[in-house]
């Protein structure tokens, strides 16, 4: 056991968590008071002790579930599929197999079968024992290598390595001899009819468990350079394609560059706190000492951080680039002294108190949904919504507040009252629009983005979530 948590461990740190030898020892010493049997209790001893940081679970969970768990429950499924398709013929598996165990332990005796010595693989196979087989798998993977796969395109060729180490050809000449023989003492058709099909459907159960463990033994070795694949895809699709599948796993992609973005955050203002080396400074108070720098004067330069208002579309056109935009923001609250959040269709509303109130998915959640806050079952009206705001919200703005306006500047053919939008830019540090329409079609149709482009510092088109990350660069750092 211990050298297969060890193995784990390997893993975990392969894939970018970072698991110490302390740590490795602790999960022993866990271990050893904790059942085994208990799966649930298994798992959490083994990430309470390895686990560190929360951005790391799901890289922990999917592991443990690949190393631990997964491959038998895949190939009890391959098994049962292989004798349920025969039961679905009115074919008793069952009782055929009980036949064929009773016929496997007399073989000896019966004239003609003497010289017929099935091998391990082939018995396991009829009589179906899967916890023999998964070991026979496993032992064949390591003796072919497995773990050196890199890539989807090494799949077939390491799985006709495992099927030769296991003898899988030699398994089924065995079988099939047996029912040559079998055919030969007079066994009726039905019956013999029935073997060669549950054989047949053994073998290919066996080949695809095979490719299965040789799959999962990829993305064990590769996981990292999957999940970067897939994270790197995620940033390139558009906001307008995501499934609601893509939705919860760009949640992560959204975390991950987040806090990229705190540590580099971070690591600026310990050299801030620090300073930049003042020559002339240090010369001046280091006179009384012959111009021998014994004393160093440090520059200090103290980076304000900005106020932050958000105006939000929520129609359904723009509600994915909300949502990110949202997550992004608040997961880097400390990077702004003050953050206020409003949305909009055509009525303007304040969520702030929502994002203080609820954990961050579940505020944006709210937020987008609008619920009492405004009527979202009507149709665009930046104008309005503007307006509202210059009207009632106009004194949240100052000259270190950036306000970010996100939408698509689809106004319906409504006043774009772009007035609005040129007295808050007269208050604000800067405003900064983003739009998950390409910059060819705005001001066409009912797009008014032209009439607003005039007092926007930065407008930016962001339709997929690496373009939102490089606006995100140039507002916090």
């Amino acid at each position: 056991m211990q050298k297969r948590i060890l193995e784990f461990a390997n893993l975990l740190r392969k894939s970018g968590v970072r698991v110490s030898v302390a740590e490795a020892i602790d999960a022993f010493i866990a271990l050893d008071e904790l059942p085994l049997s208990d799966r649930e209790v298994f798992k959490d001893a083994l990430r309470s002790t390895m686990v560190k940081r929360t951005m790391d679970l799901p890289t922990y969970d999917r592991l443990f579930d690949l190393y631990w768990s997964g491959f038998y429950d895949g190939l009890r499924s391959s098994f049962d599929d292989a004798t349920g398709g025969m039961e679905a013929k009115g074919l008793d598996v069952e009782e055929l197999m009980e036949r064929l165990k009773e016929f496997l332990e007399q073989m000896s005796g019966i004239e003609g079968m003497e010289d017929l010595d099935l091998d391990e693989l082939a018995r396991s196979l009829l009589t179906q024992d899967l916890s023999q087989l998964e070991q026979m798998i496993r032992q064949a993977g390591e003796d072919a290598d497995v773990g050196r796969i890199e890539n989807m395109l090494q799949v077939g060729f390491f799985t006709r390595r495992i099927l030769e180490q296991l003898g899988a050809q030699g398994a089924g000449d065995q079988l099939r001899e047996l029912l040559a023989r079998l055919e030969g003492m007079g066994l009726p058709e039905e019956e013999l009819g029935a073997l060669r099909e549950l054989i047949e459907r053994l073998m290919e159960a066996l080949r695809q468990s095979v490719r299965d463990f040789t799959q999962r033994e990829l993305q064990k070795q590769n996981f990292d350079y999957i999940e970067k694949f897939r994270r790197e895809t995620l940033l390139e699709k558009s906001f307008y394609s995501l499934t609601e599948e893509d939705i919860k796993r760009m949640r992560e992609v959204v975390n991950r560059l987040a806090q990229k973005i705190k540590n580099i955050l971070t690591i600026r203002r310990k050299r801030e706190r620090k300073g930049k080396f003042d020559l002339h400074q240090t010369l001046r108070r280091n006179m009384h000492h012959g111009g021998v720098p014994f004393e160093l004067i440090f520059k200090e330069r103290r980076k304000d951080r900005p106020k932050l208002v958000i105006l939000c579309d929520i129609s359904s056109s723009v509600a994915n680039v909300s949502r990110f935009m949202l997550q992004f923001m608040y997961s880097l609250q400390e990077a702004f002294t003050k953050i206020r959040a409003f949305v909009f269709v055509a009525e303007l509303g304040e969520v702030t108190h929502v994002f203080n109130d609820k954990d961050i998915n579940d505020a944006i959640d709210v937020a987008l949904e609008g619920g009492d806050v405004i009527n979202v079952y009507t149709r665009s009206n930046f104008g309005y919504a503007f307006h509202h705001f210059w009207q009632n919200y106009l004194s949240a703005v100052d000259k270190k507040t950036t306000v970010i306006v996100i939408g698509d500047a689809r106004n319906n053919y409504n006043d774009p009252r772009a007035w609005c939008v040129a007295e808050i830019a007269n208050k604000a540090k800067n405003v900064i629009w983003l739009n998950p329409e390409s910059p060819g079609a705005w001001g066409f149709g009912d797009s008014v983005m032209d009439k607003y482009l005039p007092h926007t510092d930065v407008a930016e088109e962001v339709r997929n979530l690496r373009q939102l990350s490089r606006v995100v660069d140039k507002l916090v750092l």
